[in-house]
């Protein structure tokens, strides 16, 4: 399988994160502008703006933190408020369906756990091609594991 990425190899949405920390760094710099050029302001309503500006670019950041780390004993999805660390084995299936908004990974618990890191929203055709490297990872994964490649069906 020379088709497989070099371990360990992470994927996220790059375009979606570039734009949203441009945004936020753009957004905090206007609104610490607006509050150091407002002579009427109070030193703590300046402070009020910069710390809004600053919370806005949190949001942000928080908004572009989707990833996700695969190596050779599994796979981290980092969505936006968690994190999940995944054997091999408990991957199932990698779905990436059209209109999907980004991969759902089916596990061996019987759910089904989305990973924000891979969203065809901006860039498309890496979001396909990334959905693709993961589930010839998650194939290569399983097929290490004998107890799994003997076992259950992959639908």
């Amino acid at each position: 399988m020379s088709d497989l990425p070099a371990l360990p190899v992470t994927f996220r949405p790059g375009v979606t994160r570039a734009v949203l920390l441009s945004a936020g760094t753009a957004i905090f710099a206007v609104i610490a502008v607006v509050a150091v050029l407002l002579e009427q302001l109070t030193p703590g309503e300046r402070l009020s703006f910069v710390f809004t500006g600053a919370l806005l670019f949190g949001v942000l950041a928080m908004l572009a933190r989707p990833k996700v780390v695969a190596d050779e004993r599994g796979v981290t999805v980092v969505n936006i408020a968690s994190r999940r660390r995944l054997a091999w084995p408990e991957i199932l299936q990698v779905n990436l369906r059209p209109g999907d908004p980004w991969v759902f990974l089916d596990l061996s618990d019987g759910t089904s756990l989305p990973v924000l890191g891979i969203q065809p929203g901006i860039a498309r055709q890496r979001a396909l091609t990334d959905a693709r490297a993961l589930r010839a990872l998650v194939d290569a994964g399983t097929a290490e594991d004998p107890e799994r490649s003997q076992g259950e069906p992959r639908g």
